[in-house]
């Protein structure tokens, strides 16, 4: 199959569009919405999933993965059932001129699962997975407090991950449905009553009112 990716004169890749030329649309959203928690579905299953015709549902799918908006597929794992009960949060002051330092020292550290680059009072975040909290320790007192690259930490222990997804999507305000009109002169949002100004302004002046 050729490459579908769609590029413009310069031969750099648009943003926002897939191989086929199209921009993405809500048939996109949900073959990613579907392989979110389904990642193995054949495409026969997936095109009645989300109502379209198989060869629409593969052209599709091909389309997501030459345009590199599907990177890969990878099985997802869980880490108790292979003995590292404990998640934590290291944050990182790391010295400015040794980054490069702090970079290579995490590639060889295989309990890091996650480093992110932040803003605000730390330099970078690592997410690691261990056996037990002595484990955290050795792991913070004994190797990252050693490094030369590193200046200061600070550790977080996760005592539950209420969610995690293998990745996010854009909302799509189109596919919210308006609230119900519930004939009180208001919308209801949640256990929140909205009313109109003109409306609310009525009721107090009929509330200031003596009655006869």
């Amino acid at each position: 199959m050729g490459d579908l990716s769609s590029r413009d004169s310069s031969g750099e890749r648009r943003p926002g569009r897939i191989g086929i030329g199209l921009a993405l649309d809500s048939v996109h959203f949900k073959i990613l919405d579907v392989l979110r928690t389904q990642g193995r579905i054949s495409v026969a299953a997936l095109a009645e999933r989300i109502g379209v015709s198989r060869a629409n549902a593969y052209t599709r799918l091909e389309a997501l993965r030459a345009d590199g908006v599907i990177s890969g597929f990878s099985a997802r794992v869980d880490p108790g059932r292979l003995g590292l009960d404990i998640c934590a949060l290291v944050f990182v002051s790391v010295r400015q001129e040794l980054w490069k330092q702090f970079r290579a020292t995490l590639a060889q550290m295989p309990e890091v699962e996650y480093c992110a680059i932040t803003t605000g009072q730390h330099d970078a975040m690592i997410q690691i997975r261990v056996p037990d909290v002595g484990a955290v320790h050795r792991l913070v007192t004994d190797r990252l407090a050693n490094v030369p690259a590193v200046r200061a930490t600070e550790t977080v222990i996760i005592l539950d991950e209420v969610l995690r997804r293998p990745y996010v999507l854009p909302s799509d305000p189109g596919s919210v449905e308006p609230p119900p009109d519930t004939g009180t002169g208001g919308n209801q949002f949640g256990m929140t009553r909205f009313i109109r100004a003109a409306e609310g302004r009525a009721d107090l002046r009929r509330g200031a009112d003596p009655e006869d």
